[in-house]
């Protein structure tokens, strides 16, 4: 029985490291795919992003705790579908924002609004 308290001490800090889910139930996409998207498109060039390395950029608004804005952008309420479609299609929402059109497809903006709800 001592050998046993150790183990299940170690499996139950284990479990509290957050992970996020593989798959994400609101987006449908990959949160950890949606982090490495993230990095590769150079999101933090302009947005702080929790999890993604020199996101302390405040030339957009801040991404992160996204799962609790109550808009995207200023102008959409935030949904699921409305945040992969500002994220694939912002100029499309709002010919007047700064936000650049990245070429992002439907299920890396999945992936990427996974990553956003899940951080």
């Amino acid at each position: 029985m001592k050998r046993l308290v150790p183990l299940l001490w170690l499996l139950a800090l284990a479990g509290c490291s957050k992970q996020p889910p593989e798959t994400d139930p609101l987006t449908g996409g990959n949160p950890r795919v949606g982090q490495q998207l993230i990095a590769r498109y150079g999101c933090a060039a302009c947005h702080e992003i929790k999890g993604i390395a020199h996101s302390d950029s405040k030339v957009g608004p801040s991404l992160t705790d996204m799962r609790s804005q109550g808009y995207i952008a200023g102008v959409l309420p935030n949904s699921a579908s409305n945040l992969v479609k500002w994220i694939q299609h912002p100029r499309a929402v709002d010919p007047k924002t700064a936000m650049p059109e990245l070429g992002v497809s439907e299920t890396e903006a999945r992936n990427m609004a996974a990553y956003l709800y899940n951080q």
